[in-house]
């Protein structure tokens, strides 16, 4: 093996597992190593959106995650113990993808899925191995690793990737800072069993008087995770020693909840951060080494995920087709700019929900359970903000490497989802590929055939026009689905120009 033709993967939670499988399937070789003992047994993040579910086919993951998980089809507000609104996913997002829902799968369970598909690709995570630094040369990385022996060794490396948490000591070793704040508020998170009208298998919110508690399902039969902010009453400033039974319980009863048994509980400080930088010569950050905000949405490990395939791709280009090194810069590019708007949209949701003071409660106990549901009748506010929660409303089109824009549909937007032909389907070969949506011109056949880049022709209805798609054009996809280049008239040049600018060489492809 070339070690110089290979990545190392430092953390082996979702963001590491995820980078690996990609990077394996694609042909690039890795190591991941993990300074823990084992997989956490406990975690935080459930939520698996919309767009993970999309990605995930790429690698054949979305059916097992789907069986093992457990789709809510609602969110529910409740306010002074009465449910006051009812969003529902389904009517927004039916026309917008597969996955028209928020499915729960606790990430240690995730985790564990993810842990099998890699063995069975034949790499193991290598525990109790730590990360002690590295020193970056122009055509490679040297790391520096402790292993589950006390033993110290080298490895040598293409790139390294710090996959390894907020406290990364890969970003701590390239010196970029991590700008931002922590809330003053603990949250509380307990895996439990309940009972009650809200362990109905939906999405329970409770907006009380800042005493915010949620309700996430695991199924029908009332497994799920209570999470809540710790008031000062409850004692805040010791929350690291608290138990359960030391938490105010108005909002969960408010809910009608009753907890029969609590199978594991912690408190947490939130913060919100974003890096300067994502990448450093051979360096890159993904995930919580680069980004941490509230839990507000459920977004974090699906960020995390998402940084994980965008940059998946692009290495695999540079280290198996030739691609550019500067195609590694566009991972800073399009996943920074995404992150700092997310940081800034969950912040404000979470200082909603745990503003104090008597003006706050007016808006969350009045208002807003008014203010809801009519809101989400408006069909607009309802796609958008199902688009928003489910990050299929991702689009990189300040990026280097998007260009063009035919119909309604630009360069770095999320390809459009057509239900009714499932335009979807050739995305999971996980290569470039071009679609035309009505007559494709012979010339571009033939450019294509030449490229060795699949041509995906599909009849031009009216439910391609209602999604943006405009007759007869050109649409070159990334590897991640995204709309590289569009080309209105649907011929190769521009294409070509394209892959030169930003790959070098077709072949790249």
């Amino acid at each position: 093996m070339n070690l110089h033709d290979n990545v190392l993967i430092v953390g082996a939670g979702p963001t590491g597992l995820v980078l690996a499988l990609w990077l394996t399937a694609q042909g690039v070789k890795v190591r991941i190593v993990d300074k823990t003992r084992a997989p956490a047994t406990t975690s935080r993040a459930l939520a698996v959106q919309a767009r993970t579910l999309e990605l995930y086919r790429q690698l054949d993951l979305t059916d097992a995650v789907l069986a093992a998980g457990h789709r809510n089809p609602a969110i529910n507000l409740w306010t002074s113990g009465a449910k006051r609104a009812t969003l529902r996913f389904g009517t927004a997002g039916q026309s917008l993808t597969r996955y028209p829902f928020v499915l729960i799968y606790p990430q240690d369970r995730h985790e564990r899925l993810l842990i099998a598909r890699l063995q069975a690709l034949g790499i193991a995570v290598e525990r109790q191995t730590e990360c002690l630094g590295f020193e970056a040369h122009d055509d490679h990385v040297v790391v520096q690793l402790r292993t589950a022996d006390g033993r110290e060794q080298c490895c040598t490396a293409a790139y390294v990737a710090g996959c390894d948490g907020a406290r990364s000591i890969v970003r701590h070793q390239m010196g970029t800072a991590f700008p931002g704040g922590t809330y003053g508020k603990f949250f509380y998170v307990a895996d439990v069993q309940a009972r009650g009208p809200a362990a109905n298998g939906d999405i329970n919110i409770a907006l009380d008087n800042a005493d915010f508690v949620a309700w996430l399902a695991y199924n029908d039969q009332g497994q799920g995770r209570l999470i809540g902010v710790l008031d000062d009453d409850d004692g805040a400033d010791r929350a690291e020693t608290l138990t359960f039974d030391d938490v105010a319980h108005r909002a969960i009863a408010r809910i009608g909840l009753e907890v029969v048994k609590v199978h594991w509980f912690s408190t947490y400080r939130v913060h919100h951060r974003v890096t300067d930088h994502y990448r450093q010569g051979r360096a890159f950050l993904v995930g919580d080494a680069a980004h941490i905000h509230s839990p507000a949405g459920g977004q974090g490990m699906n960020t995390g995920i998402g940084d994980a395939i965008n940059l998946a791709w692009k290495i695999a280009a540079v280290l198996r087709h030739g691609a550019p090194d500067t195609l590694l810069d566009s991972y800073e590019a399009e996943r920074r700019a995404f992150a700092l708007r997310l940081v800034e949209t969950t912040d404000r949701v979470f200082q909603f929900i745990t503003a104090e003071g008597a003006f706050a409660d007016f808006v969350r106990t009045r208002i807003a359970p008014i203010v809801a549901p009519l809101a989400y009748g408006i069909d607009d506010v309802r796609e958008y903000l199902f688009r928003l929660l489910s990050q299929t409303l991702i689009s990189y089109h300040d990026s280097p490497i998007s260009e063009g824009q035919a119909g309604e549909v630009r360069g770095g937007d999320r390809l459009p989802w057509v239900r009714e032909d499932d335009n979807y389907g050739p995305l999971s070969a996980m290569a470039w590929q071009v679609h035309v949506y009505g007559a494709a011109r012979e010339e571009l056949a033939a450019w294509c055939a030449v490229q060795g880049i699949a041509l995906q022709p599909f009849e031009f209805g009216p439910p391609h026009a209602a999604v943006g798609l405009q007759r007869d054009a050109a649409y070159l996809l990334r590897p991640d689905g995204h709309v590289g280049c569009a080309d209105p008239y649907g011929g190769p040049a521009r294409l070509e120009s394209y892959l030169r600018r930003c790959l070098r060489q077709a072949g790249a492809a």
